[in-house]
């Protein structure tokens, strides 16, 4: 089956837009699709994935990640989304505390903000506009696989370094710097 055609698709009213939990809804939905999750070519350095055609004009991806690989520190910009572990374990670091938007190259974070959620097989979560966050497969010997969606469709990613309680503005990028 392709994933233009998959089943997964949200029975919603095409103009409304997809809210956090229809999200989370959807990537669940795909995940037990475990014809189209062993589907997804898995290199053995760099991570691989497959465009998913998400609910209501949102931007879905089946995402597949080798042992020790991670997304470094970034968020989603105005995009909310979710994402779920399909296969392996995943682990998220993130931050609990809401940062300005612009205008800003470093933060000093304060001692209470740091979140940890190792994600299994079968587990996912929902987050909200600009929220910073790492993925990561900590995994020394399995792969892990994921599907993630956002609405709307991803306009930047901020790309952040992070020192201890030092958070940097590293680099935004836009959907050309992914072609």
């Amino acid at each position: 089956m392709s994933p233009s055609a998959h089943p997964a698709a949200s029975s919603r009213t095409p103009s409304a837009a997809p809210t956090q939990a229809d999200l989370l809804a959807f990537v669940r939905r795909v995940a037990e699709d475990h014809e189209l999750i062993g589907s997804l070519p898995l290199d053995p350095e760099g991570r691989t994935w497959l465009r998913l055609e998400g609910p209501d004009g949102s931007e879905a991806w089946l995402i597949g990640w080798p042992p020790g690989t991670g997304t470094g520190w970034h968020n989603h910009a105005e995009s909310v989304g979710a994402f779920l572990t399909a296969r392996g374990a995943l682990q998220e670091n993130s931050l609990a505390a809401r940062l300005p938007t612009d205008g800003w190259k470093t933060l000093e974070l304060s001692e209470d903000v740091d979140r940890e959620r190792r994600l299994t097989a079968g587990q996912g979560r929902a987050f909200g506009r600009h929220h910073v966050h790492e993925v990561l497969n900590e995994s020394r010997t399995e792969h892990a696989v994921s599907v993630h969606a956002y609405y709307p469709p991803l306009p930047r990613i901020r790309r952040y370094s992070r020192t201890g309680p030092v958070l940097r503005l590293e680099s935004v990028e836009s959907p050309e710097d992914w072609q």
